[in-house]
């Protein structure tokens, strides 16, 4: 395979939902290189399960979705992000549509389901549970019909180019790891994703490695709201299997949640019982684990009482892949676990994607708009990637520049190798240590010795010498921008729970966290 181009006029990275949308309103403007780091299919959006929302149906009003949205982000959402999040909304979903995505219909008409904590039907799906696969299809098809973007797969970027203050490319390692090179643009746009494997259990896929963050807090930018990680209650729980995601729809469509005693729980926590918001149902999970008696408790999701045609129409990947565990959905309870799911904070940006570097872009789940506050509604992911990945694009295009020549600065040998068994382990000891120490629960003591102990592991992450490698100096550089900006909350609040510090703090904290270099504050 032939190199990367040196010099493009617009680079984005990550080739999931927002960099994608993004692509496709700068193709107009000038040459788009897209760099996907394995995969175009290797992404969260691929993964995303549950649907997308957005108010269209007769019953609901824009409005009703954005109270929706404020009230799941308690109190921490950036009003103007979430505003137009749910205005752009319908614009965006008639785009998709006319590029060919097929959302479920029953006729010719859009149907609509509803998820924990929406008071209106208002996720679209396509073939039942595959909806983030559907709208990634169609993205793509209608990126390749555009002469000027080109996307490039198994394309690793190490880390952004500055110069004189200003992001102008990034250094990349090619797909067989022998050699790093340059690609230098007018603008860089972060869409990388989410970042999920800093945790030991997590519904990502191992690309989420929070590169994005990572890249941009080394080159000197701002990033937000680290603390609030966003942990699904319901990831399926087998020693022998990775997490698999059990789609919130489905307690949408009324399942239940049963102990080991196969009582159901969820009501005595909150009176929306298995619809409540995700961080009261992942910790209520938490606590009937811990006040089970059995060694290795479990809870479970029962959907044993729905209709079974149903349910296979509804779900069918989710279905068939539980029963290639031998699972079957319809008639057996099904082991789960909560498991790290979702981003709220990232990269620190305006509404149009602007970063606090110059020449530098975030969008969709890299991105820390302030639109989820402390918590994210269901569905409004894939709906971030697609409006914020629009607005970034059509800023960069607005503000084109001359794209700096590409440098003369020599390849540099990088090993991609066999797997190194060093960096695996150091992995695995961090995904653990943030497991049991900045997981869904927390306190002040294990917040300081986990930051104790990431400082320990930090010389071993210095020099990265392969892909891997990069990619473990970025799960460490994230795991400690999410345990400083924990530990600098003393309060609890949506994703973030602190036992030590039950109850909000509004005069304290009713603002977002902002880490920059060695400086942590809230404004």
């Amino acid at each position: 395979m032939e190199s990367a181009p040196s010099q493009t006029d617009f680079l984005v990275i990550g080739a999931g939902v927002a960099g994608l949308r993004a692509a496709v309103e700068l193709a107009a403007a000038g040459t788009v290189l897209v760099l996907a780091k394995r995969e175009v299919t290797d992404s969260n959006t691929q993964w995303a399960q549950g649907g997308i929302a957005a108010a269209l149906s007769d019953e609901d009003e824009i409005s009703l979705h954005l109270q929706d949205t404020l009230e799941a982000g308690d109190g921490l959402c950036n009003p103007q992000a979430a505003k137009v999040l749910v205005e752009d909304a319908p614009e965006r979903i008639d785009e998709l549509i006319q590029w060919g995505t097929e959302f479920d219909r029953q006729g010719t008409k859009l149907t609509f389901g509803r998820e924990g904590a929406h008071s209106r039907n208002r996720i679209l799906h396509a073939h039942g549970d595959s909806t983030g696969r559907e709208i990634l299809r169609a993205l793509y098809a209608k990126s390749q019909t555009l002469k000027n973007i080109s996307v490039r797969e198994f394309e690793f970027s190490a880390n952004l180019i500055v110069q004189n203050g200003r992001v102008c490319g990034v250094h990349l390692i090619n797909e067989k790891g022998e050699q790093q090179q340059q690609t230098t643009a007018s603008a860089v746009l972060l869409a990388t994703g989410g970042m999920g494997q800093i945790y030991r259990n997590t519904t990502n896929p191992a690309v989420a490695t929070g590169d994005g963050v990572a890249m941009a807090f080394r080159a000197g930018a701002e990033v937000s709201d680290m603390e609030f990680i966003q942990f699904h209650p319901t990831a399926l729980y087998l020693k022998s299997a990775p997490r698999f995601l059990l789609s919130e729809a489905l307690r949408g469509e009324g399942a239940y949640l049963r102990n080991i005693e196969l009582d159901r729980f969820m009501p005595k926590y909150h009176p929306m019982g298995e619809l409540a918001p995700r961080d009261v149902v992942a910790r209520a999970i938490v606590h009937e684990l811990e006040v089970s008696r059995v060694k290795d408790p479990l809870v479970y999701l029962d959907l044993t009482h729905l209709d079974a045609d149903y349910i296979k129409k509804r779900f069918p990947r989710i279905y068939s892949t539980c029963m290639q565990l031998n699972i079957d959905i319809t008639a057996d309870l099904i082991p789960i676990r909560p498991a790290a799911h979702y981003a709220m904070g990232g990269v620190r940006t305006d509404l149009e994607g602007r970063c606090t570097l110059p020449g530098l872009y975030a969008a969709g789940e890299a991105a820390a708009t302030g639109v989820h506050g402390a918590n994210r509604l269901a569905s409004n992911s894939l709906l971030e990637g697609l409006v914020f990945g629009a607005r970034a694009g059509k800023t960069m295009r607005d503000e084109l520049r001359h794209a700096p020549a590409g440098s003369s600065e020599p390849n540099r040998a990088v090993s991609n190798g066999p797997i190194d068994t060093a960096t695996e382990a150091v992995i695995g000891e961090l995904q653990d240590l943030m497991w049991q120490d900045v997981g869904i629960v927390r306190s002040g003591p294990r917040l300081k010795a986990a930051i104790e102990q990431l400082s320990r592991i930090a010389p071993r992450m210095a020099h990265p010498q392969t892909r891997r490698a990069h990619e473990a100096q970025n799960i460490h550089a994230v795991s400690l921008l999410v345990a400083r900006s924990a530990l600098a909350r003393e309060e609890s609040r949506g994703a973030h729970y602190r036992t030590d510090f039950p109850a909000h703090d509004d005069v304290k904290f009713l603002k977002h966290s902002i880490i920059q270099g060695d400086t942590i504050r809230f404004a």
